[in-house]
């Protein structure tokens, strides 16, 4: 699936709704029967359950009980639905500023990727242009206030801030394609590599590729636990030598 295009629709009526800075419609005759707020945690749960593809605004107002019409008058349409939930989701995270500044980093790396694997399809949303809204903008701050305590230059700061940023989202949006390929087919990743051992066995070429040969007889491909225990530690390793290099640079 294509990656959703969030940052999408009228900037001023977004910025509003992510804001909550509009009035609720005055009820005219009858109360309204849905807000904003119930709105997105409907789309969010289409979503959680079905995927982002599925969600939309008749989706929605189905599973509120409502006319598809009702919800037009609190969110424009889809693309603005879509920056709701997205930073709905990121103010999940709770950033807690205890520790040092590694720490901190570590704990938003780990909120976040927490946020993809409860809401897989955020793997679908292109956060190139994304939502300014409070949950994507305190985790902005939370961020770049734990890089600046590190002792960096300011701009040294803005630059560590879009390595990290980065590599966090980058890898929790790649981590959670298997858990929707597992889903979506039924199969694991375990299973789905060990289905196709033939091609070590009768395809690959060692001459071909000897660096990999290489490693593969120097153990280096032998993994302990499951494929995701191995792609959680690739994380932690990426993330601790990234860090690594932002340090290196106080010296």
């Amino acid at each position: 699936m294509a990656a959703e295009r969030s940052g999408g629709g009228d900037p001023a009526r977004t910025l509003a709704l992510l804001w909550r800075t509009p009035q609720e419609p005055k009820p005219v005759g009858r109360r309204p029967k849905v807000s904003v707020d119930q709105i997105v945690s409907a789309a969010i749960a289409v979503a959680d359950r079905e995927g982002l593809g599925a969600m939309s605004m008749a989706r929605v107002a189905q599973e509120l009980t409502v006319g598809t019409m009702s919800l037009y008058t609190h969110v424009p349409g889809k693309a603005e639905l879509i920056d709701l939930m997205t930073d709905a989701v990121l103010q999940e995270r709770e950033l807690s500023a205890a520790g040092t500044w590694r720490e901190r980093v570590k704990h938003y790396a780990e909120r976040t990727r927490e946020v993809y694997r409860a809401h897989p399809w955020m793997r679908d949303v292109s956060m190139v242009r994304p939502p300014l809204g409070p949950g994507l903008m305190d985790g902005q701050e939370f961020l770049l206030a734990a890089l600046a305590d590190s002792g960096l230059e300011p701009r040294q700061v803005t630059v560590a801030h879009v390595a990290v940023e980065g590599f966090v989202h980058g890898v929790a949006a790649s981590e959670v394609d298997d858990q929707q390929l597992a889903a979506a087919t039924g199969e694991s990743g375990d299973s789905w590599w060990g289905a196709r051992q033939v091609f070590w066995d009768d395809y690959f070429d060692v001459e071909r590729y000897p660096t990999m040969t290489a490693l593969w007889n120097a153990d280096a491909y032998d993994i302990e636990g499951s494929l995701a225990d191995h792609v959680r530690g690739s994380f932690d390793y990426g993330l601790d030598k990234l860090l690594d290099g932002i340090e290196g640079g106080l010296r």
